[in-house]
């Protein structure tokens, strides 16, 4: 069951009790309506448990497809670490091979966003991305890379401020190596 601003009580309390755990008072001037906000922001930052895969790649074309690779690349996201919840942010790149139809290319950021505003690994997102976009467009293949930094590593434990993480995910046609560098090189920029 997704979280709304419907349902912030629960979270309210919480919020009160951590900040009390932590040293400090939920009744001083600067943080009486911080379990309010914090409600708020979670129900934006956890949105894509409201969300569906298959409800947001619905807008398909046939007329202008292609069976070209279609990438769409540079995706920013911001999504929260499920081990410390704290967050991870970067940008994803994706590719398919249209069958028959393409989607619309808003729907890929969107479907990054279903995925990213859930508690999650970066390894999982990127695979969770791919495997929708196979089992809903059908496409020949697609890919998808993910660079992230991630606080937990970033901010406290190792504190490795430069240490970013890079996931991959491989399917279909994009498991031959000469499709697999074609995207490589074109999202670094260069063209094969």
């Amino acid at each position: 069951m997704a979280f709304s601003l419907q349902d912030t009580d629960s979270l309210k309390t919480a919020v009160r009790q951590i900040i009390s755990v932590i040293g400090d008072n939920p009744d001083r001037e600067g943080l009486t309506d911080t379990p309010k906000r914090v409600a708020k922001a979670y129900a934006e930052m956890f949105a894509g448990y409201s969300q569906e895969p298959e409800d947001i790649l619905t807008t398909r074309f046939i007329d202008g497809s292609c069976q070209e690779m279609v990438i769409l690349k540079d995706i920013e996201f911001t999504s929260f670490c499920e081990h410390h919840m704290l967050p991870f942010f970067g940008k994803i790149h994706i590719a398919y091979l249209p069958n028959k139809s393409v989607v619309g290319i808003s729907k890929l950021a969107r479907l990054v966003d279903c995925f990213a505003k859930r508690l999650q690994i970066q390894e999982r997102m990127t695979t969770q991305i791919v495997e929708a976009i196979i089992a809903i467009l059908k496409p020949h293949g697609a890919m998808a890379v993910c660079e992230a930094q991630h606080l937990c590593i970033t901010s406290r434990g190792i504190k490795k401020a430069e240490a970013k993480m890079i996931t991959s995910a491989v399917r279909g046609s994009f498991e031959d190596i000469n499709t697999r560098t074609e995207f490589l090189n074109l999202i670094k920029g260069h063209h094969a």
